[in-house]
């Protein structure tokens, strides 16, 4: 088995602002396992926020990750590589997504049978407006019309309740608010209240990870269903938060599995918590990872793929809003042909 990787920058269609940062590109790292003709793929989309960037990552893949002399196992792969990883989550996540690509089309199955995982229904998606100037929101809203669902980012120190106006005065669409930790604890209650009027689904992380205490809090008196985000990391944080939120997002490169994403699922029923499927901004390579897992959620925000405009892969799509695994063994994806030719790099 050979391992390869490489960076490459992914260009969004209009800024991403959420409430710490703002973006016009980021940089991934695909990782491609080959066996014989076989090649399963990975993807890497690292963040600051939890400490990890491609250097971090390329640094661990320069040493030579090394795999086991015998091949013919999985979980005998994973087991042997895992601890070469660092702990880098987004790196275990692209080897986890490139490893059950290249074993499931081995033994021709998609990654969802592979996992156990229904097909058959998938969730709608939602489609991200983040924080931007004022007078591109028309616009942004023009383009997510094929969408039901919007995803707004929240969490500014003064604009929130403009930017949901503006909003408003363009489309009357379900929407789900994602605060980024930028709230305060002593204006969030009466700000959930407002939005309840506003047809808003829930909120996410609207605290700090470090201010449970605010979000349990709030979780007493909102209207408004809470979700976590940066407080659910894996399924270890579970236990531990299942008081202070009504939900949790899941997402590959917070967790670092496909295995501890289906584990949270199964913890997250366990303790009565909604599901969410959420994601970096990513490729289609770790958008159609992530969407393996989607037939056993409440709901998905699955669209980083969806905010780029160049995407060098093809998979999961969405039709109606709703998404769409490809057909195939592995993960069903393909590179399209114009980036092949563009970056030979890219397999």
């Amino acid at each position: 088995m050979e391992l390869t990787f490489t960076t490459y920058r992914i260009q969004l269609h209009h800024t991403f602002g959420i409430a710490r940062s703002a973006n016009d590109w980021y940089d991934v790292v695909f990782i491609y396992l080959k066996d014989r003709n076989l090649i399963g793929r990975g993807e890497a989309a690292p963040s600051l926020r939890y400490n990890e960037s491609t250097e971090r990552i390329l640094s661990v893949l320069k040493q030579k990750v090394r795999f086991p002399e015998d091949c013919s196992n999985r979980d005998v792969i994973w087991n042997y590589v895992l601890p070469q990883l660092k702990g880098i989550k987004a790196l275990e996540a692209a080897f986890s997504m490139a490893l059950w690509d290249w074993w499931s089309q081995k033994n021709e199955k998609s990654v969802s049978e592979h996992l156990g995982m229904a097909r058959t229904e998938m969730p709608i998606t939602s489609f991200t407006i983040a924080i931007g100037d004022l007078d591109e929101i028309g616009q942004k809203i023009e383009e997510a019309q094929p969408y039901t669902i919007l995803k707004v980012k929240l969490g500014t120190p003064n604009m929130d309740r403009e930017i949901m106006t503006e909003i408003r005065r363009h489309t009357d669409k379900v929407i789900r608010i994602d605060a980024n930790e930028g709230w305060q604890p002593e204006t969030a209650h009466h700000f959930c209240h407002w939005l309840a009027d506003q047809n808003v689904e829930f909120v996410e992380q609207p605290f700090p990870a470090d201010q449970l205490e605010y979000t349990a809090a709030l979780k007493e008196k909102s209207p408004l269903d809470i979700y976590a985000d940066e407080n659910s990391m894996d399924s270890a944080d579970i236990p531990q938060i299942a008081h202070a939120f009504d939900g949790i997002n899941i997402k590959l490169m917070k967790c670092g599995s496909l295995e501890e994403g289906k584990r949270m699922i199964n913890l997250a029923r366990f303790h009565d918590l909604k599901i969410m499927l959420g994601c970096m901004v990513e490729s289609s390579v770790g958008i159609t990872a992530a969407a393996q897992l989607a037939g056993k959620v409440n709901a998905a925000d699955l669209d980083g793929n969806l905010l780029i405009n160049n995407d060098p892969y093809r998979g999961v799509t969405v039709e109606d809003g709703r998404l769409v695994l490809p057909e195939g063994y592995g993960l069903g994806l393909s590179l399209d042909d114009s980036f092949g030719e563009k970056f030979n790099e890219l397999k």
